[in-house]
Parts: structure tokens; sequence; C-alpha cells
């Protein structure tokens, strides 16, 4: 079983992720979770910030000269803008004059970084969370609710994705499908593997050119209105055996613990498995016929289900979207409430992006990576690389003689 977790804040000194249970002998080195992280930092739509964090990841715990031990892999990503921030955010008590200077240059929202943030955001966790938690001001919330966190969760994805690709030949591929009012078809096909390049350099990582054109408009649009935008994502994964998950217990069913993954993602609202077309069709349409093709193998004739029945994979590819809302740090600030002097005002406002969909879609990859992983390990086990491919091909096997 794998389990994982973040500690740190968005201008803390460094993100923490702990990943139990990786097995032992996966291959992975600083450099290919480097790759990763610079992935998600990437996309038309990101503000000046992506520009100088540089992600600097630090593997402190379970990997030795480019493989996993088994042990818990312990990852450190530091902030490279920490010097900024270190009165604001010094974990021990400061001289309560320093929080009343100015801090940073030029930049009006960047000055007051020291003073309290007592204007909650709509959209935000702000106000809940200022509340929930008895605080006096919503940099605490912020600072663990901020995006910025799923830098980690794409570091700990990266050991998910490798782990799948040398366990099961499991690949992952990720694309933005609408920004806005610019959307793919409903009936897009799932890009191929061989188009990963080809994604990464789109700046909106979209597979068509017309609608990547249309998408960087929206973008252009709302930035210029001093507004934000969201949009939806598409994560498939190829050559998934059939059976990862369970029927017998809610909270093992693949689909449950996919959506439960892809909600945790901040600004996440809605999941889909599958083309999302079901709903609407009549039975003898909805469902995917089972066939023998050509080579004898047994296939579907469609794929609507995206590649989960009864809560586990069927051996079609993997396809599950989810749509992320527009940020909530919005350049002409909304209306809200100083809990300060309990007077109407304007909601916080510190520098962001204008979209974080493209980013999006990593992340959803590296948190769908993780799952898979867990529900691999769940139905084979295995504690090294070795162990978890002797039981998997023992396994197919088995599944090969049934058809």
């Amino acid at each position: 079983m794998l389990r994982w977790m973040s500690a740190g804040e968005s201008h803390g000194p460094a993100l923490v992720g702990i990943l139990e249970g990786m097995p032992a002998g996966v291959a992975i080195t600083t450099a290919k979770v480097g790759e990763y992280l610079a992935s998600r930092r990437a996309g038309y739509g990101r503000g000046t910030r992506q520009k100088f964090e540089q992600d600097r990841a630090h593997l402190v715990g379970g990997v030795i000269r480019g493989k996993t031990t088994g042990a818990p892999i312990a990852l450190l990503i530091e902030n490279s803008e920490w010097p900024k921030w270190e009165t604001v955010m010094s974990p021990d008590p400061v001289d309560p004059q320093a929080l009343k200077v100015d801090a940073g240059k030029g930049d009006q929202r960047e000055v007051a970084r020291n003073k309290p943030l007592t204007r909650p955001r709509p959209g935000h966790a702000d106000l809940a969370g200022m509340l929930a938690y008895d605080l006096e001001e919503a940099r605490p919330v912020l600072e663990r609710a901020s995006a910025r966190e799923t830098a980690i969760r794409v570091g700990l994805g990266a050991f998910a994705q490798e782990f799948l690709k040398q366990a099961a030949r499991i690949e992952l591929i990720s694309y933005v499908t609408q920004i806005g009012q610019a959307s793919l078809a409903d009936s897009h096909p799932i890009p191929a593997l061989c188009e990963q390049e080809k994604l990464a350099e789109n700046p909106v990582r979209c597979p068509d050119k017309k609608v990547s054109e249309q998408m960087i408009a929206q973008i252009d649009a709302a930035k210029k209105n001093g507004d934000t935008i969201g949009g939806s994502v598409e994560v498939a994964a190829y050559g998934i055996p059939i059976g990862l998950g369970s029927h017998v217990s809610a909270d093992r069913r693949l689909d449950t613990r996919l959506a439960a993954a892809l909600m945790s993602i901040p600004a996440v609202k809605t999941v889909k498995v599958g083309d999302g077309t079901q709903p609407y069709l009549p039975g003898s349409a909805a469902h995917d016929e089972i066939v023998r093709a050509d080579n004898g193998e047994i296939t579907r004739a469609s794929n609507h289900a995206g590649g989960i029945e009864g809560g586990m994979s069927n051996g079609q590819p993997l396809r599950v979207s989810c749509a992320f809302k527009p940020i909530s740090t919005v350049p002409r600030a909304l209306r809200s409430i100083d809990l300060a002097n309990g007077e109407q005002s304007r909601a916080i406002h510190q520098r962001s992006d204008t979209c974080a969909v493209v980013p999006g879609a990593v992340i959803a990859q590296a948190q769908v990576a993780l799952v898979l992983a867990d529900a691999l390990l769940e139905h084979v086990g295995g504690y090294s690389l070795a162990q978890v491919r002797e039981n998997l091909e023992a396994y197919r096997k088995r599944v090969e003689a049934r058809l």
C-alpha cells in the first residue's frame, strides 16, 4: 500500500513530501524528478513567479545511488524566494515592529508583504479557514491552501510514474481539453503516447492547433480584463491490466479513489470518468461491447466507460478528466469584508497567474499515477520491483488463459 503526504507552506523555506510503500529497485534520479517538476511550471497564462521559482528538489531519504530502497521516500523542494519571506513566515517569534515594515520593491502587491491579511478572497479557503482555526489573519490558511503545494504532489508522482513504467509498462499522458469557451470536441481522440513531446511544447498543452490558438485568445482576454479563467484537463493511462481496484468495498473502487485524488487538487470542482456520454445514451449504445479482435484478443467495441467498470479497470485505456475553477486571486479584487474591523472592503490580492489549467494537467497526471501505483501494489504485492514484475506476470498469464 502506498501512502503519501506533504508539509510546508507556499512561501516557507521548503515543501516536504513523504511517500511510503514504494518498492525497492525503482530507478530514479534527482534530475528525473526535476524534469517532472519543470513541466508543472510551464504553460501559457502563468505569472512571473514561475520564472524565478526553480523547484530545486532534494531526495533526502529512500533513494540510494539512483534506486529506491523500499524505505519511505523523503522529498524536499526548496523555495528559492525564501529570503524575501523569512520575517513574516518565520517559524520562531519575531519583533512585532518588523511586521510593520514594508517589504518588496516596486510592485505594490508585494510592498505590504509583512502586513496582516484580513480581507478574505471569495473562492479561496481564506474565510472558512480563519474562522475554523480561530486565526486573526488569512496568512496561515492561504499559505497551506495554495496550489504551490502541488509541486510536492508532482514530485511524488514522478516516483509513481517511473514505477508504473518499470513494473508494468503503464504510461500516462495529460492534456488540456478546455479553457474558458474554447474546447476540444467531445469526440476528440485520446492522444497517443508518441505525442508526449508535442503536447509538452504546446503553450496550452492541447493536441489541436486551432483550438490551442482559441485557448490562448481566451487567456489573453481574461488578462486584459484584469480577470482569471479556468478550464478542464484530461489524463489517459495506457497498459493498465484488468482488475485494478475492487467491486467489494466502496472505498476500494478505482473510480472512487481517482475521484478523491483529483478533487483534492486546489480549484478542481468536477471529475469525470470516461467520455461523459453514458448518462445521455440508451443502454444499448452506452456500454462498451466485449468483442474478439482479428488477432484473437478480447477487447471492446468502444470505451465510453473510460476503462473502468464496477470500480475496476477493464483493460481499456483509462480516461479521467477534471475541471478547474478560475484562480481566486483576481487582479480586479472582488468584494469582501475586512475581518479586522468588519467593514466592506476589497479582497486580498497578491501576485498570481491568469490561468493555471495547463499545469493542472500535469498535477492531475501525478495524482492519477499515485492512485494507479497504489492499486497495482494492492493487487499484486511485492517489496521489490522484481517481485512486482513476477507477480504481475503470473496474474496476466492467468487472465490470458481465462480469456
